[in-house]
């Protein structure tokens, strides 16, 4: 099945690496032009995506590097120009970069697949070497300070969350930023916080569009996540987020109450609507907008407090293709005790519809206290549909629960094929609290296949492929007072 990955940066200025740019990873986004069968069924459908070449400057050559795409077959080859001279000798078959060590900075570079013993027309365009450098710096707009309302502190803007998508459907690659104000709080502190920006940015740095939330979404790590994916097919991804009163889109547009403020004296926001939009990629303009889901309701029936520490703490939780073909929105909200989440479907002409709601208060107490800060979308059950793994328990794609460890919450979360020599997918956790620090299950059934007590907060675990020696990937973890 198609592998995927998502792109997130974190940066007070952005260096794109190579890396980036042109990854070895097969693209997954949506264009009805472009589909693959998954398991020889129905045709999942993709994004159109350019072969990314990067050309970089290294003490031995001329690096190139390109994309594979999900849609070569898997006998592809490839063969690398430079100033529109072919210079592998035989095809390439094991990698997609090339060591050119007859290079030069000012050569440029293009690449061509072949297939079924002859080369494909869709050459790469030719492409320059990165300026003498392994890596790209991209300009950025920072968004002027200000003062808070009690003109009590100042503040500045630093880059944050970033994500990619190709917004107008070029098959490039843009860069959507999230700018946070040196004053964001995290959930359990108060005080007021400075305006929230969305940018999107070309990989040369013109920015495309600003999007400003409004003063009635908090700044702070847990308060907007955002999705950037084709969600309509129309080759052209889409950004989605939830938004307030007073929030403006690009062109100018107000969403509800331009002049409604709801932060309360500590600065909270705790009451008010809430809304679900999603902006056209190209031009950063409303394109629709909805009540969001899961909702805020009673702040105190999220467990613990009752000043949004536990009720504000979302998760735009991902991507996922609920009916194995087409992309789905998926939002969430709280995980330490009542957890919830949202699926939405945007299609059919830009309606926006919401597919079914997962609320531990609806008989499913065993779910509480379990998600993670962030969550896994994967097809755990080999269907061809995804499941959203959400910290130590699993939700079915079509919104029922499949399973609950009751291993609690915790930080950090790995899904994949990491043993290989069982059938299926597992998953690596760590825990916060409760009877092991760190785990490693069955992903489809929640299957215990070892688990280590720490007797202690393990707040940081990693599980990857370090050692050549055994098949699969090794796991470990980190928590408070160990020396």
């Amino acid at each position: 099945m198609l592998k995927r990955f998502k792109k997130r940066l974190k940066k007070s200025a952005i260096v794109v690496s190579a890396a980036l740019i042109a990854t070895s990873f097969a693209s997954t986004v949506q264009l009805p032009s472009v589909s693959a069968n998954v398991n020889g069924e129905t045709p999942y459908q993709m994004e159109y995506l350019k072969r990314g070449v990067v050309a970089v400057n290294t003490d031995n050559g001329i690096f190139v590097s390109w994309r594979l795409l999900g849609t070569d077959s898997e006998e592809v080859t490839f063969n690398v120009y430079r100033n529109g001279e072919k210079i592998n000798d035989e095809p390439i078959t094991s990698s997609t970069n090339y060591l050119d060590e007859e290079g030069t900075t000012d050569s440029t570079y293009s690449v061509s697949a072949v297939s079924y013993g002859g080369e494909e027309a869709d050459k790469s365009k030719e492409e320059k070497v990165w300026g003498g450098n392994q890596y790209q710096s991209i300009p950025l707009q920072r968004p002027e300070g200000g003062t808070t309302p009690d003109g009590g502190e100042d503040y500045t803007y630093h880059a944050n969350d970033a994500s990619v998508g190709d917004l107008d459907g070029d098959g490039e690659y843009e860069i959507i930023l999230k700018w946070e104000p040196s004053n964001a709080q995290d959930n359990s502190r108060s005080g007021y916080t400075g305006e929230v920006f969305i940018d999107a940015y070309e990989l040369d740095g013109t920015q495309l569009w600003r999007i400003g939330l409004g003063k009635n979404i908090r700044a702070g790590a847990h308060y907007t996540q955002f999705l950037v994916y084709d969600f309509d097919s129309d080759g052209k991804a889409e950004v989605t987020l939830r938004t307030a009163d007073g929030t403006t889109d690009a062109a100018g547009n107000v969403i509800g109450d331009e002049n409604a403020d709801y932060r309360n004296d500590s600065g909270y926001i705790l009451e008010g609507p809430e809304y679900l939009t999603v902006f056209e990629g190209e031009t950063g303009e409303e394109l629709v907008t909805t009540d969001f889901s899961p909702a805020r309701g009673n702040m105190g029936d999220w467990g613990g407090d009752t000043y949004g520490n536990r009720g504000d703490r979302f998760l735009a939780g991902g991507v996922a293709y609920l009916d194995g073909q087409k992309p789905s929105i998926v939002m969430t909200r709280g995980y330490y005790e009542k957890t919830m989440l949202t699926a939405y479907n945007f299609r059919d002409g830009g309606e926006l519809t919401k597919l079914w709601t997962f609320d531990t208060d609806e008989g499913k107490e065993e779910y509480e206290g379990q998600g993670n800060h962030s969550l896994s979308i994967a097809d755990v059950d080999d269907d061809g549909k995804d499941e959203i793994i959400f910290g130590a328990m699993a939700v079915d794609d079509d919104g029922t629960g499949m399973y609950s460890t009751g291993w609690n919450h915790g930080d950090a979360m790995h899904v994949s094929d990491l043993d290989p020599t069982r059938d299926g997918m597992e998953v690596f956790q760590v825990h916060e609290w409760g009877d092991y620090g760190l785990s490693m299950r069955d992903a489809a059934t929640g299957e215990e296949l070892w688990a280590v007590p720490t007797g202690a907060d393990t707040g940081r675990g990693v599980s990857a492929d370090v050692d050549p020696r055994y098949p699969g990937a090794e796991a470990w973890g980190s928590w408070w007072g160990m020396e």
